[in-house]
């Protein structure tokens, strides 16, 4: 019986020991994320001046180059996953990417779900119509059509401009706003909402002349990277990345060529 209880003991220390192990090699897998040497990003690739493919149908943008330049500071490898945007919470959570970074605004309701970095830049989203219309102000698109997009931060914007999405004839969303541009091009909507770094972009690309900005935004908003809310040591490192560009000159010069009339 007494060797019988001895060997009982044994087995418990054992497991016990192997529990702990276990929950401790876990605390460190999250705490010390950052020691993980490549990582995935997951962005809308047609989010231009953010994110985007070029003539080559390489990644280039502001977003694209401020990653590849903390990632070189960290002795990171990086992957760009292109996603559908309206998922990209759950993309994130279920770690098929461990970023989200391409132009995220900072939100109350993201930010239950997510952790973001510092904000790196600011934005507006603003109201655009084509250069020929009659509309003037927000008060102007009662009972008309303003498209969107999809899950984006133009949509919750709409919807919390007090008494504004009920003024409307409809909301249509696309999932991507190089289709919502669109939209308003072939005159299915009347008015897009965008985000400001986006539209500045696109309308020079297409001809500045042919669309008009109104007086009335729908609000200042900020832009952050977003990752799981328990890998803390990587968002201590996308931070720390950031301050050193901002402090080494580097911030200004992919923000100089990016948006350098802006």
């Amino acid at each position: 019986m007494k060797k019988l209880m001895r060997i009982l003991i044994v087995m418990v220390c054992v497991l016990g020991l192997s529990a702990c192990s276990n929950s401790a090699n876990k605390e460190n897998a999250n705490n010390n994320s950052a020691e993980k040497k490549e990582w995935i990003i997951g962005l809308d690739d047609t989010f231009a001046p953010m994110g985007f493919r070029d003539e080559k149908n390489e990644l280039v943008g502001f977003d694209v180059e401020l990653a590849r330049a903390i990632a070189e500071i960290e002795g990171w490898q990086l992957k760009f996953q292109p996603i559908d945007w309206a998922m990209k919470e759950k993309e994130l959570q279920s770690k098929n990417i461990d970023m989200i970074w391409n132009g995220y605004t900072i939100t109350p309701q993201r930010q239950e779900k997510v952790a973001f970095s510092e904000p790196y830049l600011a934005n507006r989203q603003i109201v655009i119509v084509m250069s020929t219309s009659s509309v003037q102000t927000l008060a102007d698109l009662a009972g008309k059509s303003v498209a969107l997009q999809a899950e984006s931060s133009a949509l919750t914007a709409v919807r919390n401009k007090q008494g504004f999405a009920e003024s409307l004839k409809e909301i249509p969303e696309y999932a991507t706003n190089t289709e919502v541009f669109r939209d308003l091009e072939v005159g299915r909507a009347d008015a897009i909402v965008v985000d400001e770094v986006l539209a500045r972009y696109y309308m020079k690309t297409k001809g500045e002349e042919a669309y008009r900005v109104l007086q009335e935004d729908l609000g200042a908003e900020e832009f952050g990277i977003g990752v799981r809310k328990e890998d803390t040591k990587l968002l201590e490192a996308l931070n720390k990345g950031m301050k050193t560009l901002k402090e080494n000159g580097k911030y200004d010069e992919i923000y100089g060529k990016w948006f350098s009339e802006n």
